[in-house]
């Protein structure tokens, strides 16, 4: 019995971004590093990248990252 050979299966209805092929998914289709979700609709998860970008802004003001 092969070890980390298991996929993982996602519940209908979860959609996720996949960073290295840069496009939405139904279920986890890519490996856990390379995605970002679970969204509840496809429409939330075409806009990953955008949520990534205000939160990168939101830690870069912050004065508690910037000591």
């Amino acid at each position: 019995m092969a070890l980390f050979k298991r996929r993982t299966k996602g519940k209908p209805g979860e959609w996720y971004y996949c960073v290295q092929h840069q496009r939405v998914e139904e279920g986890p289709q890519c490996r856990a590093a390379d995605r970002l979700g679970p969204y509840a609709t496809r429409e939330e998860a075409s806009h990953a990248m955008e949520h990534v970008a205000d939160r990168e802004r939101d830690w870069q003001a912050d004065s508690r990252w910037n000591d």
